[in-house]
C-alpha cells in the first residue's frame, strides 16, 4: 500500500506536467476570431451575422458527420483582416480545423507575396519558428504554378500550416496569387471520429 502511494506521489507531478504542456500547446495554437477547439458552428455563424457576412454550409455525402462552414463578405475583406474568407470544419458539431483564405482580385501577385511574407513574420512572432514544408515550381500547358509552405507543430497532431500558391499564365502574361493559414487539431479530430464510431 505504502509502495503504491510513493509510486503515485512520484508519478503525479510528471502526469501534471505532461497534461499542462499539452494544454499549453493547445492554448498556443487556439484558432482565431475568438474561437476554441470544440466550438459549435453556431458560434461562427453568430460572428458572421454580426458582421453581415455570407455563410455557405457544405455536407459532404461521403463523410458523415462532417460539416464545412465557409464565411466571406460580399466584397472586400473579413472584419479587421486582409482575408477573403474563413472556413471551419466540424465533426459531430465540434470545430477541429479553421482555415483563413487570403485572396484579392485587385492585388498583384507581387503584393500578395508581400502580404504572405508579412503574415509569415507575424506567425513566427506569435507562435515561434516555422519549418519549411516544400517549395515547388511546375509547368503544365502554359501555366506555371509555384508553391511554398511552412508549418509549426509544437505537439504532435496540433499544428498550423501556411501555404502560398502563385499561378502564371504564360499565354496571357498574367499572374495570380493567394495563400491560406490553416489551424488544425488532428488529435481532437481523431477523438471525434472514435466517438462517432461508438454505437
Amino acid at each position: 500500500m505504502r509502495a503504491r502511494f510513493y509510486m503515485w506521489a512520484w508519478m503525479a507531478p510528471i502526469i501534471l506536467l505532461l497534461v499542462a504542456g499539452h494544454a499549453r500547446a493547445q492554448a498556443i495554437l487556439k484558432p482565431p476570431f475568438g474561437l476554441h477547439w470544440g466550438d459549435s458552428p453556431e458560434k461562427l455563424i453568430a460572428w458572421a451575422s454580426r458582421h453581415t457576412l455570407d455563410v455557405t454550409l457544405s455536407l459532404p455525402g461521403d463523410q458523415p458527420g462532417l460539416r464545412i462552414l465557409k464565411i466571406e463578405p460580399r466584397k472586400g475583406f473579413l472584419p479587421e483582416t486582409k482575408a477573403g474568407a474563413v472556413e471551419g470544419r466540424f465533426l459531430a458539431g465540434k470545430l477541429y480545423e479553421l482555415t483563413i483564405h487570403y485572396f484579392d482580385k485587385d492585388a498583384s501577385a507581387d503584393l500578395m507575396e508581400s502580404r504572405f511574407n508579412e503574415l509569415r513574420k507575424q506567425v513566427v512572432l506569435e507562435h515561434g519558428p516555422l519549418l519549411a514544408n516544400q517549395q515547388q515550381r511546375s509547368l503544365d500547358d502554359q501555366f506555371v504554378t509555384r508553391t511554398q509552405a511552412f508549418h509549426r507543430e509544437p505537439v504532435k497532431g496540433l499544428f498550423l500550416l501556411l501555404a502560398f500558391t502563385e499561378v502564371e499564365d504564360l499565354l496571357r502574361k498574367t499572374r495570380d496569387a493567394r495563400f491560406s493559414l490553416i489551424y488544425r487539431n488532428e488529435n481532437f479530430r481523431k477523438d471525434l471520429l472514435e466517438e462517432l464510431k461508438k454505437p
